[in-house]
């Protein structure tokens, strides 16, 4: 079978979880038997034509195809609260944008419910997001690189996260965590891909004028596997989001991760050192080095089934009963 991966992954746009996620399966279904794929086509007659974005050549492509027309559920209205600024204008053309496609790939349980609310007609299959475990892994050297880059020393607890720079994902709290606990240091990797439409962008510029010598905001680092194994604690303050492909990244790299507690991550992530619903509760997890070494050995196995290939396989086996 023919597929078309349709995404835009120009630019700054290339660092969107949605982009990464369709750049990863694009690589999985090169490896995968029956289809052939290619990515982001001027054609239209492929059998399936997935898309992952709303961006102007995604749509094209959904308008101008000739047979089945794919979506996954990526973004929705919920997820842009906090996020994007003018998000309830931006939020009213998902329902006449979504309804085109013939199917829809949702993510999560409530990622699901919130799209059949929204249209209760629309056939869909849950999928979840997946991680390249070759690509994604503990690497001593790739540690000892990072550290000295960034100069830290083997007694320092380096917390990561890796995220967009907004309210939503948590900024306002990892700051406040790193005012309060000097003794750790916080590296924060992510920008505004968004650009002038992130939510708070001003005042988030402005709070992490004032953060101390032990946060660093490194901007785009070429090479994210060498931060994920240099980090020691993979720290996840977001107050919503789908299946969150940084922590997947995170736990394949062998990192320990605290996370707030969302809907849904308890049973998606069962390697998840710890889970908070109260700021205050981060600093009794991160100083239990027990417990975080003994996640640590664990949170690979923990997304073995997120695996690039296998994933790739259940959209392959999806694409092969709609065009059946």
């Amino acid at each position: 079978m023919r597929v078309n991966i349709r995404v835009e992954n120009y630019s700054v746009f290339k660092y969107v979880g949605c982009a990464t996620v369709a750049m990863m399966l694009y690589n999985g279904l090169q490896k995968t038997p029956g289809v052939e794929v290619e990515l982001n086509s001027r054609e239209h007659d492929h059998d399936i034509t997935h898309c992952h974005t709303l961006g102007p050549g995604a749509v094209w492509s959904m308008l101008r195809a000739k047979h089945v027309k794919v979506l996954t559920a990526h973004s929705t209205p919920s997820l842009n609260a906090n996020n994007l600024s003018g998000a309830s204008l931006i939020n009213k053309i998902y329902k006449p944008m979504y309804g085109r496609y013939d199917h829809i790939i949702t993510i999560t349980g409530d990622n699901e419910r919130e799209i059949k609310e929204m249209l209760p007609d629309m056939p869909t299959t849950r999928i979840p997001s997946c991680v390249n475990m070759e690509k994604f892994k503990p690497d001593a050297e790739k540690r000892r690189i990072f550290r000295e880059t960034y100069g830290f020393s083997d007694d320092d607890k380096v917390i990561l996260q890796v995220a967009q720079q907004t309210p939503r994902k948590g900024i306002y709290d990892f700051l406040d965590l790193a005012d309060e606990h000097p003794e750790y240091k916080f590296m924060w990797v992510g920008g505004f891909p968004y650009g002038p439409i992130s939510d708070n962008r001003k005042k988030v510029e402005a709070r992490k004028a004032k953060a101390g010598d032990n946060v660093i905001f490194p901007g785009f680092v070429p090479d994210i596997t060498g931060v994920y194994a240099g980090a020691d604690v993979f720290l996840f303050p977001s107050y919503g989001d789908l299946m969150s492909i940084s922590i997947m990244e995170a736990l394949s790299s062998g990192l320990p991760v605290i996370s707030r507690d969302l809907s849904e991550y308890r049973e998606l992530f069962p390697g998840i050192a710890g889970f908070f619903t109260k700021n205050e509760e981060i600093a009794p997890l991160l100083a239990d080095d027990a417990m975080l070494r003994n996640a640590a050995s664990h949170a690979r196995a923990s997304v073995e089934p997120y695996d690039i290939y296998k994933v790739a396989q259940m959209h392959a086996d999806l694409y092969a009963e709609l065009l059946a």
